[in-house]
């Protein structure tokens, strides 16, 4: 998970998370990746419009996002 996240940082890409949340919750979000540390991910959230800051151990799955690009 971690290398996933490094290299969307490194191609400055967007990924969709889902994680673990409060409650057992399992919500979706668009990230924009700014910082991968042992334990944390600091993202812009492209969802909430703010910083946040995720467990990687609660991150469920990752994927990048195709932002399509006008020819």
């Amino acid at each position: 998970m971690v290398k996933e996240l490094q290299r969307a940082i490194e191609q400055q890409q967007h990924i969709k998370i889902t994680y673990l949340g409060m409650g057992g919750k399992t919500p979706m979000r668009t990230l924009r990746p700014l910082e991968v540390t042992e334990e944390r991910l600091k993202a812009y959230c492209l969802t909430r419009k703010a910083p946040r800051v995720f467990a990687i151990a609660n991150i469920l799955a990752a994927e990048l996002v195709v932002v399509g690009r006008a020819v």
